[in-house]
């Protein structure tokens, strides 16, 4: 994605000679494009530090809280790595996320200082369509918000509803809600864990990329422990994608990469998700240990539905088992909880495909 040039003119330095005057150098400016130009959307607008990091190119309201959002995924990203030739599915959730923030501020005019609150995702993706091209991937999120609520004259919560469109097709639906909350209400909610201030927790150490389907230990979020299916939450607070910019608490991106890796380290092949079901229910605190359980997991047969857009996503469910990549075949589901303090922090359910061979 690239910025729009600049129209301001440049001067060019004059030609100089021992017997000739000074010449007025030509004014030039940038060539008129024959179609828009494409930019990001600012990067303040979806809580990203990094310009890069923005998944975002525009939006434009339509009425009756519906939106068209687009969007670029690129063909490489240092974290949100390819799944055999596929955008990864975490790519795809992290654009539903920004897209809940942008709104949240351009349109229901939530002040730049509020807080975020993401309570749950459910996300289907359709592989046919997340094949990794010769270009970026350009998409379209065609996007409702409801059950809107207000505190005062400012937005206090919403439920967005996308379905995502790359080249004309149904590529991915995602609902999630949100809540919003001033900084002085989120200093009241969060004072009791952040004073006295307590540094994070030091990460311990990975277990094996490879078992988790990553290629580098700085990537891979759980550590190993002697309990099977059960690993300790590794929060490297200098992360530059997981922590963009510093936080008080672990980010819900981490914690659906958790369960990513954990699915992937129990069935033992690198996972593609299909579908995704994240509930938070409350923060995960930096300070305390967090643990990682992944449930068995029970193949299930699925029934051919190429089409993402019978999803109802209203309720983030399907009526039926409903295999994303449109054929017949034993999909695996799992189900992965967070727990602090012996509390549950979030659960999380993924179901893959099974291996290509």
């Amino acid at each position: 994605m690239s910025a729009s040039p600049s129209r301001a003119t440049r001067t060019l330095p004059a030609a100089r000679h021992p017997h000739s005057t000074t010449r007025t150098p030509r004014r030039t400016t940038p060539p008129r494009p024959t179609t828009p130009l494409t930019t990001t959307v600012p990067k303040e607008f979806v809580h990203r530090a990094s310009i890069a990091e923005v998944m975002l190119t525009g939006w434009e309201p339509h009425g009756d809280n519906h939106y068209t959002v687009t969007g670029q995924w690129p063909r490489l990203h240092s974290f949100f790595t390819a799944v055999n030739g596929h955008h990864d599915p975490l790519l795809i959730a992290e654009t539903v996320r920004q897209t809940g923030l942008l709104l949240a501020h351009t349109e229901y005019d939530v002040p730049l200082t509020h807080h975020f609150l993401m309570w749950d995702l459910t996300l289907h993706t359709d592989p046919t369509h997340t094949h990794i091209g010769p270009t970026p991937a350009t998409v379209t999120l065609h996007t409702t918000c409801t059950d809107i609520k207000h505190r005062a004259t400012h937005l206090a919560g919403f439920r967005l509803n996308t379905t995502i469109h790359r080249d004309g097709h149904p590529t991915a639906t995602a609902t999630a809600s949100f809540t919003c909350v001033s900084p002085a209400v989120y200093q009241r909610l969060r004072a009791p864990h952040t004073q006295p201030h307590q540094p994070p927790l030091t990460p311990p150490p990975p277990t094996h990329p490879h078992h988790v389907g990553r290629t580098h230990p700085d990537d891979v979020v759980l550590s190993p422990t002697p309990t099977p299916h059960h690993w300790h939450l590794r929060t490297n607070t200098h992360h530059p994608i997981l922590f963009d910019h510093p936080l008080d608490h672990t980010p819900g991106m981490l914690l659906i990469e958790a369960a990513r890796q954990a699915t992937t380290a129990l069935i033992g092949h690198p996972t593609h998700p299909t579908h995704i079901t994240t509930h938070f229910t409350r923060y995960a605190e930096l300070h305390l240990p967090t643990h990682i359980h992944a449930h068995p997991t029970h193949p299930h047969t699925t029934h051919a539905n190429p089409d993402t857009s019978n999803t109802d996503t209203n309720t983030g469910s399907n009526t039926h088992s409903t295999n994303t990549n449109g054929t017949n075949g034993n999909h695996t589901r799992t189900r992965i909880t967070g727990t602090q303090n012996n509390t549950t922090i979030f659960t999380t359910t993924i179901t893959t495909p099974p291996p290509t061979t």
